[in-house]
């Protein structure tokens, strides 16, 4: 084996058993699509599985949505819908972004797509699993109940699968873009800082879409 070959993970349900056996029956998902984007929204996801209602099929396919095929990830989102027992997208705009920054807006998306899975639970144990970083300020969840782990979109199937949903859908949102602003080729970079998309800012400036403080400071570096 090549020493300097990285390993690679598939996602599996090693997190949440730890937490099913200590009696979180419930064990919620979650993951953000889009913080790194020079334009458009961002979007969060949050999923429950429970692994006896969920074909062995649907569990060996899901995988970190960076690493499939836009093809794979529109699929695997239609089977995680009908197979979660719960799931949740949750959207906020360029406004939001621009006006508190993209840090506070994730966050924001964040304790809404949470707040409406606890909604649903109606005061059932649950405990958060989130891909990198602690979700601050979410009631009935706080820091206790939630476990904040590197890469965890290639570590546990429940976030990998929010990932999944998250980005289908955010996806969805800049190929709609793309036609108001064709300039700019959302449609395939989805708003995100490629070398084309660069040119076509300073050609054709912002839109309304674009995060303005954070692209001027980019482009201006």
């Amino acid at each position: 084996m090549n020493p300097s070959k990285k390993k690679f993970f598939k996602p599996s349900f090693k997190e949440e058993k730890i937490l099913w056996k200590k009696g979180f029956k419930y064990v919620i998902g979650i993951d953000e699509v889009g913080r790194g984007s020079f334009a458009g929204p961002v979007v969060t996801a949050a999923v429950i599985f429970d692994p006896k209602k969920c074909t062995p099929e649907l569990l060996k396919e899901i995988d970190d949505s960076k690493r499939l095929k836009s093809l794979q990830r529109k699929r695997l989102s239609k089977e995680i819908k009908n197979q979660a027992s719960f799931w949740e997208i949750s959207v906020v705009g360029v406004l939001s972004i621009n006006k508190v920054g993209i840090g506070k807006a994730t966050n924001m998306a964040f304790r809404k797509s949470l707040g409406t899975i606890i909604k649903l639970l109606n005061g059932k144990t649950h405990y958060v699993l989130i891909d990198g970083f602690h979700i601050k300020y979410v009631h009935d969840v706080g820091l206790k109940y939630q476990k904040a782990i590197i890469k965890g979109d290639q570590k546990s199937i429940s976030i990998a699968a929010a990932s999944i949903i998250a980005k289908n859908h955010r996806d969805k949102i800049m190929k709609t873009l793309s036609k108001k602003y064709p300039e700019y080729g959302f449609g395939k970079n989805k708003g995100y800082g490629t070398k084309e998309h660069q040119e076509a800012i300073k050609k054709h400036g912002l839109t309304k879409i674009h995060r303005t403080v954070f692209c001027k400071n980019f482009l201006s570096a």
